[in-house]
């Protein structure tokens, strides 16, 4: 039997898990063995497979120093991809491929054993290229290729490496790579492309001046093969988009085109992420043969449980389920519990943090302070908004569900005159907390955006104050004060501003994993000025609470 063939047989009797889109695949590339327009010569792809476990040595623990051991998807993927023949020219069937995967499958070292293999056995004068939207991926491919070649050629005796290109100097055969920080993308004579990471790709209308470049430059080739390989990611309609769309109507034989494969190793369904690990092989197929450890995927699935940015981040790169890079952070129930009333009285002559998001003049600009009791259990937040007059005929925030003039009847909600706020005012506002209820601030946090009039009043108060980088500098405070709304840790006495703003605050995941607070897309009047100072204000917090919780009387 084929390794294809063997593969067919694995999913057949259950002993490997797969979801629909490699099911149908497969079962089309087994029909394909007998359709008269196809040859299936597997000699080529056998010379490659012995050259890589054998001579293709790792470079990352614990596997370094050993040969490749491709597993059966990847023999059934590279068997498939070079044996197929047209029968009318004899010519290789595929010219485009596209591999999607869960992170940590062993997609990078498999691809940099391919192109080790046409580095040194394969046509002389080919020109392989390693591209990506960004230049330390695209790197990733390429620096593997590199490390299997010093390891197999150590004296550099017919093969040689710089900063831009891998070589074999006896053949001409070039390595090279190909990112956005690329100056001239075009007039290359390209036999191969590797495009890593493909999810990366955010132009509009889902082009890629990466992927055209590569395209271009192979097409004065008989034989080109350009490998698509990629976990998903989280820009939306994007040039994976675009592919992974191609590639299911191909698939489902709604596109004629019997030059492109694709194996796709996606989840079915979310649910069955949470209800059965076994499932969680159809985005990872590598994880029965222990390169991706199952321990660690199923600490990473009981965090996610509780963290929307570890669930955003987890579904994405691991299972391959598509999702946006800006999604609602919190759940009703995660804000919209019950907490009992308290009054500043509560806390006269006590230490407190604040936090400010102090927004452009003609916006809403919020304030709060940290108030502890000796026991520390619960963070107990008392906040005040401020807006222009102008704002109050604001339609879209209206429609959004802004209720100013209430807000200001309730006391908690400052109205300026005219058409800017009087930032000075938000300074005054803590000082009047001193001389009403004796609070003394301890630190307030602020955003140096449209900050100097309100830092200068704080001097003048003796109001000590400390700037907070926004953005992803953010990220653990944000998961801090998840964690506390869902643990109801924090009181914020019902304030409903404060409500609507964290009903609109939406979680921005980057690839690294950490997170921002965001507007929902496209719905600029929809405020989170209130859940933003959350944030801030448990950064604070974290970065002085030792010496906030002994003020506070405290363990």
């Amino acid at each position: 039997m084929t390794h294809l063939e063997q593969y067919s047989e694995m999913i057949k009797s259950g002993q490997v898990v797969v979801g629909k889109w490699i099911k149908k695949e497969i079962r089309n590339l087994i029909n394909d063995l007998n359709n008269p327009r196809y040859i299936y010569d597997t000699t080529e792809a056998h010379k490659r497979f012995k050259f890589q476990q054998s001579l293709c040595l790792q470079s990352k623990a614990p596997y370094y120093m050993k040969p490749l051991t491709l597993m059966p998807w990847q023999l059934a993927f590279w068997e498939a991809v070079y044996s197929f023949k047209l029968a009318e020219t004899g010519e290789r069937r595929f010219i485009e491929g596209l591999l999607e995967i869960g992170r940590k499958n062993g997609k990078s070292t498999m691809f940099a054993g391919d192109g080790n293999y046409d580095l040194f056995c394969g046509e002389g004068g080919a020109d392989i290229c390693c591209a990506s939207n960004d230049d330390r991926q695209a790197k990733l491919i390429w620096r593997e290729i590199g490390g299997m070649r010093s390891r197999l050629d150590p004296k550099k005796s017919i093969t040689g490496q710089n900063l831009t290109e891998i070589k074999n100097k006896v053949k001409t055969i070039t390595v090279f790579r190909l990112s956005t920080k690329t100056q001239n993308k075009d007039g290359f004579n390209i036999s191969k492309t590797y495009l890593d990471e493909s999810h990366d790709i955010a132009e509009e209308n889902g082009q890629s001046e990466i992927a055209e470049a590569c395209w271009r430059g192979m097409s004065s080739k008989d034989e080109p093969l350009f490998l698509n390989c990629t976990t998903q990611g989280f820009n939306r309609d994007c040039y994976l988009d675009r592919k992974l769309g191609y590639a299911k109507k191909v698939i489902n034989g709604e596109i004629d085109d019997d030059r492109f494969i694709a194996f796709l190793y996606e989840q079915d369904s979310e649910q069955e992420i949470w209800q059965d690990e076994s499932t969680w092989e159809k985005s990872n197929p590598a994880i029965r043969y222990g390169v991706k450890k199952i321990g660690k995927l199923r600490r990473d699935v009981e965090a996610a449980k509780y963290d929307k940015a570890t669930r955003i981040h987890l579904l994405t790169k691991d299972f391959n389920i598509p999702q946006s890079n800006a999604q609602g952070w919190l759940m009703l129930d995660d804000y919209a519990y019950k907490m009992d009333e308290y009054s500043l009285e509560d806390f006269r002559g006590c230490f407190v943090l604040g936090a400010v998001d102090l927004s452009a003049t003609t916006d809403l600009s919020s304030a709060k302070i940290l108030l502890l009791k000796p026991d520390g259990k619960t963070k107990y937040v008392y906040s005040h908004y401020w807006i222009p007059e102008s704002k109050l005929t604001d339609s879209d925030d209206k429609e959004a569900g802004a209720q100013y003039t209430e807000w200001a009847r309730q006391g908690l909600l400052t109205i300026h005159e005219d058409n800017e706020i009087d930032i000075t005012d938000i300074a005054d506002w803590y000082y009047r907390l001193f001389k009403n209820y004796g609070l003394k601030v301890y630190k307030v946090g602020y955003d140096q955006r449209f900050s100097k009039a309100f830092t200068d009043r704080c001097e003048e108060y003796g109001i000590e104050t400390e700037m907070l980088q926004q953005g992803e500098a953010l990220s653990n405070a944000m998961k801090l004060t998840e964690q506390d709304l869902k643990s109801r840790k924090i009181n914020y006495n019902q304030n409903p501003i404060d409500k609507w703003c964290l009903k609109n605050c939406c979680c921005k995941v980057k690839e690294t994993g950490t997170i921002q607070p965001v507007k929902i897309p496209g719905q600029h009047s929809r405020r989170i000025d209130g859940a933003l100072t959350f944030i801030m204000l448990n950064e604070i917090f974290r970065r002085h609470k030792n010496d906030f919780k002994t003020l506070t009387g405290g363990d």
